[in-house]
């Protein structure tokens, strides 16, 4: 029995405090911005890849930053906004990716794993982060290989804002080169460790005894061993959105009936609405989710007046349905999502 090709996809915004700051104040684009506390006190919170030439680091004393980068603006950081930009992405990836993970506020992990069947992964990744660039005006990078380890690493290596494909079985020539620091785990004080040894790149690592290596770091020598050849075990962790509340239903069959498909979509408004009842939560944003037997996956969203009232949401529902819906083509799924939930109002 054969096994599927395994594709794990890691999307990282770039430098996504200072990117958001720049939306919201467009004069600050191509500028040194150092994101703190006041110049004199403080530290570092996050800096811009034109600050980051003069060596200015995130967590550095601000006194030491503008002394390194004199020149750069310091901007306080818009609190509230980055949770909004972080959702907006996340919706994005909901909507089209079969399964992901929301490792961090600007990083996300997605497991095309066995999709080489329906689609070129490469393709598609590069289309999704297109679609999050064109609609969120945020910069992106991706790594995609075959596993979340080397993934990220690629994703490193990109930026900024690129992508980068590892072909399975070309991890350990990927990694080769590298600084033995860039291995996630390997840490300030096991980095001095491994270079007492002569370890400095990854490629040095691969090379190393293990029974000696196991002398000076333990049991982690194994793992670390592993890595060094690219294999990594961990896997993705789906991701539940607290702010927002979904169902989706695959069918048995493909079909294109628009009888059953409203019928469907009747249950499944029905049923988040009842939710959203029994939690004393409102929408205000709906989305119908559409994927059709190739895989291909469609979204469709809109803001709407806060409500939980089955027979305002059907409405919605069934128009966003008919403006995204080929009815040339039969539908695989078809899913109904409710976000941006707010208190109900008495």
């Amino acid at each position: 029995m054969s096994t599927a090709q395994p594709y794990i996809a890691h999307f990282d915004l770039d430098a996504f405090f200072v990117s958001v700051e720049c939306i919201l104040d467009p004069s600050l684009k191509g500028k040194a911005l150092i994101l703190g506390g006041s110049k004199e006190r403080g530290v570092v919170s996050t800096c811009s890849y034109e600050a980051r030439k003069y060596g200015v680091k995130s967590a550095m004393p601000m006194a030491r930053a503008m002394a390194l980068c004199p020149h750069a603006t310091v901007v306080k950081s818009s609190r509230g906004q980055y949770g909004k930009f972080s959702q907006w992405v996340t919706d994005i990836i909901a909507a089209k990716a079969p399964m992901y993970e929301k490792a961090s506020i600007d990083e996300f992990y997605i497991d095309l794993t066995g999709m080489d069947r329906f689609f070129d992964p490469l393709q598609w990744t590069i289309e999704l982060r297109n679609e999050i660039m064109e609609t969120t005006k945020l910069p992106i990078s991706f790594g995609l290989a075959s596993n979340k380890m080397v993934a990220k690493m690629a994703t490193n290596a990109a930026k900024p804002n690129g992508y980068l494909h590892i072909l399975t079985g070309k991890e350990k020539e990927f990694l080769a080169p590298m600084s033995v620091g860039e291995i996630p785990g390997v840490g300030e004080h096991m980095l001095k460790t491994l270079n007492t040894l002569g370890i400095l790149t990854i490629h040095d690592l691969s090379l190393f005894p293990i029974q000696l290596l196991e002398q000076y770091i333990g049991k982690y020598a194994e793992v670390l061993k592993q890595k060094s050849i690219g294999v990594y075990q961990g896997t993705i962790h789906t991701h539940h959105e607290a702010k927002s509340i979904s169902t989706e239903q695959t069918f048995f069959e493909n079909t294109n009936d628009l009888h059953f498909l409203h019928s469907e979509l009747l249950k499944m408004t029905e049923k988040l609405g009842h939710q959203l009842r029994q939690e004393s939560k409102m929408t205000r944003c709906v989305a119908v989710k559409l994927r059709y037997p190739d895989f291909t996956t469609q979204t469709k969203q809109v803001a709407i007046r806060p409500s939980s009232y089955d027979d305002e949401l059907i409405k919605v529902i069934r128009d966003l349905f008919l403006q995204l819906y080929d009815q040339q083509k039969s539908l695989r799924l078809i899913g109904v999502r409710f976000s941006d939930l707010v208190e109900h109002s008495v």
